[in-house]
Order: structure tokens, then C-alpha cells, then sequence
């Protein structure tokens, strides 16, 4: 029963949607612009760069939130803060209350990652930035560094269940990547450049796709 409060605990926070919330309140729905996902870097597409990085935090706090209620309210579970913070990102990306449509989990995965160790955080951070911009895609991020804390974690604790809800994790994000590399295949994936770069890629992505 802990546990499944636990794993309910992070689908909660998970839920709270603030890309969503924000874009309801001018107008529109966030899902229905853009590259279609309720996340930070579509905020920054269709509202703007502030919107966004607000949306980011939040989203990297309530993980955190998660992780550590549920390490304060479950002690005698040993993975409950990456249970928890797991739960958080799939209930970020599956949500019911937005009919399992959300984002794609990047922020609150580094949300699971600061509760678990800062220092890692920070480690992963600074390598994820370099090699998103030396690809210049953001979808190479979460894809590798949930892969790469996965293998960390698995190291660090020799926690079986935690290394399996952490692998189970990485493979979902992987899959809600895929269109993500198709665009980028076919030349219609935006660059991290769109954010200096807005018109430019704009146009590039247009006739990509046109062509």
C-alpha cells in the first residue's frame, strides 16, 4: 500500500500541467500548436522565452516535490524518491486529467535527478548542455541523460527495483522521442537555435516541410 501511495503521490504532481494552465488562459490549447506537446520548449514556441522558462522550473520543482514527500512519508522504502519522481515524469507525460496528453518529461526527470544528488544534477546539466548544442536538438537530452542517471543510479545504490523503475522511465521517453527523430531525418525538428534564431527557423521548417 506505501508503495502505491508512493507511485500515486508522483502521478499527482505529475499532473499539474503549467504550460497547459498557461496557455488556457490565453486562449488557446497548447497542444494544438506547435510541436503539440503541453512542455517548456513548446511554451518558448508559442508563448515566449519567459513563459517558458518559468514552465521549466515548475516542472523540475514538483518532481523534486514529489521525490521528497515521498522519501519524508515512506522512509522504510528504500527507491520511494525515485518511485515517486519516476511517477511524477510519467504522470507529466500520461496525464489523466489532460486525457494522457501531456509533455515529455525532460524537466521533471532533472527534477528526479536534483532530489536524488545535486552534484549529479549538476554533472548531468553541464554535459547535456554541451552535447544538446553541439547536436543543436533538445530531444538528444532527455534521451541520453535518462539513460546515463539510469546507469549512475544503478551504480551508485545497487537498488534493483529503483535501476528497473529508472530503466522502465528511460524507455518511455525514448518512444516519445521518436517523432522527434523522424523530424529530425526528414529536416523539420527545430534547432535549440530557434530560440536566437526564431524567423530563420521558422522558414526552414516550412519549406522542409513543404518540400
Amino acid at each position: 500500500m506505501q508503495v502505491v501511495l508512493c507511485a500515486l503521490l508522483g502521478y499527482f504532481f505529475g499532473n499539474i500541467n503549467p504550460a497547459f494552465i498557461i496557455a488556457k488562459f490565453k486562449g488557446f490549447d497548447i497542444r494544438e500548436r506547435g510541436s503539440g506537446n503541453a512542455g517548456a520548449s513548446n511554451t518558448v514556441i508559442t508563448i515566449g522565452k519567459k513563459a517558458g522558462l518559468f514552465v521549466a522550473l515548475f516542472d523540475i520543482f514538483k518532481a523534486v516535490a514529489a521525490s521528497l514527500i515521498a522519501a519524508y512519508l515512506f522512509p522504510e522504502i528504500r527507491f520511494a524518491n525515485i518511485l515517486s519522481g519516476s511517477c511524477c515524469v510519467l504522470g507529466h507525460i500520461f496525464p489523466v486529467l489532460m486525457k494522457f496528453h501531456g509533455g515529455k518529461g525532460l524537466a521533471s526527470l532533472g527534477g528526479t535527478i536534483l532530489a536524488f544528488s545535486p552534484w549529479i544534477f549538476a554533472f548531468l546539466l553541464g554535459f547535456e548542455i554541451i552535447l544538446g548544442f553541439s547536436a543543436d536538438y533538445v530531444c538528444v537530452v532527455p534521451v541520453t541523460g535518462s539513460v546515463i542517471f539510469t546507469l549512475i543510479y544503478a551504480l551508485m545504490t545497487g537498488d534493483l527495483v529503483g535501476t528497473l523503475i529508472l530503466s522502465a522511465v528511460s524507455i518511455v521517453i525514448l518512444l516519445k522521442h521518436i517523432q522527434n527523430f523522424k523530424r529530425i531525418q526528414n529536416g523539420t525538428e527545430a534547432h535549440i537555435s530557434f530560440l536566437w534564431k526564431k524567423e530563420q527557423e521558422i522558414a526552414r521548417i516550412k519549406k522542409n516541410t513543404n518540400d
